[in-house]
């Protein structure tokens, strides 16, 4: 068993958080799968907490990698989530948990600026550095579960900022250093990942909506959706890297801002047929690919030859 529990990498903690937003987006069909997402999201945080326990070393020079390090912020952004499904049966300690997880996100962001953004390589930034800045919104897509819509729009505020400033810092460095290991690319599949997650924290955080500006959001999403669906084809044909947790929440929160901004719009006023088809096709996408995942990791852990 430990040397399962050696072999687990940072980044399933992408997969949790993957598997704990998919049994969201599905609820609708059924609480069932729901519930069992939600409890392979918590035994894959399990695994990460036993790896941290048992090989504290590891982890610590684990961390020295920026890559490692920005998908670590995974942990409490999967913590948030989980927190609502806790909510029936913790009551208000979920809440605690919500705050729990916030604060680390809070303390992951405030590290990770100082070992490496202050000390800024351009050829070790990935796509990857939009999850410790931009992912800290996921609080604002649950604050509603505990009242905190004021602190959830200013977390949509922060993400925003982030966004536009870190879409620039990403995207000149793939310009300027084209060349990126083989084992990273998957991760450019979180390009669609920051824009969705803004439009979900907004529509669930901040009371007074902009038609325009949900609109705007959405639009600059798209391409960055296909353009992220286009790389997942792309590295399903490479070997299993850890990375491969990239093919999982991005994929899930795109498909719940679209079907999320259908209901939203119509609130507001304004039709949008035209984003049903997208949302179904977003979905099933987001269901295969994250399911392919967790079977690919649980082969890499409990098989040697995966």
């Amino acid at each position: 068993m430990k040397e399962t529990i050696q072999r687990v990498p940072i980044p399933v903690c992408g997969v949790a958080l993957g598997m704990a937003a998919l049994g969201n987006l599905l609820q609708s069909g059924s609480q069932g799968i729901r519930n069992a997402c939600g409890a392979i999201s918590g035994l894959l945080l399990v695994l990460a907490l036993l790896k941290a326990a048992f090989f504290p070393q590891l982890v610590r020079e684990d961390l020295k990698n920026p890559v490692t390090a920005s998908v670590s912020a995974a942990f409490p952004m999967a913590l948030t989530l989980l927190s609502v499904y806790l909510q029936p049966w913790l009551g208000w300690g979920a809440y605690g948990l919500w705050l729990f997880a916030l604060g680390l996100h809070a303390v992951i962001l405030v590290c990770f600026t100082g070992r490496f953004l202050f000390k800024l390589k351009m050829e070790q930034v990935f796509a990857s550095y939009f999850i410790v800045y931009v992912g800290i919104a996921s609080s604002a897509v649950t604050a509603p579960a505990y009242g905190r819509q004021d602190l959830g729009a200013a977390l949509v505020c922060f993400a925003l900022a982030a966004l536009a400033a870190l879409f620039v810092l990403i995207t000149w460095r793939y310009i300027r250093f084209p060349q990126t290991p083989e084992s990273a690319k998957p991760l450019l599949c979180i390009y669609t990942a920051p824009t969705n997650l803004c439009i979900v924290g907004y529509i669930q955080s901040v009371e007074t909506k902009s038609p325009a500006l949900l609109l705007f959001l959405l639009g600059l999403a798209a391409p960055l959706y296909l353009f992220a669906l286009r790389q997942a084809i792309r590295c399903l044909k490479m070997p299993f890297y850890p990375s491969y947790a990239a093919f999982t929440f991005p994929f899930v929160v795109s498909a719940v801002a679209v079907g999320q901004s259908i209901a939203c719009l119509a609130e507001l006023g304004v039709s949008a047929p035209w984003l049903e088809y997208p949302a179904l096709a977003e979905t099933a996408i987001a269901a295969g690919l994250t399911f392919y995942t967790l079977a690919r990791y649980l082969g890499f852990l409990f098989d040697p030859k995966d």
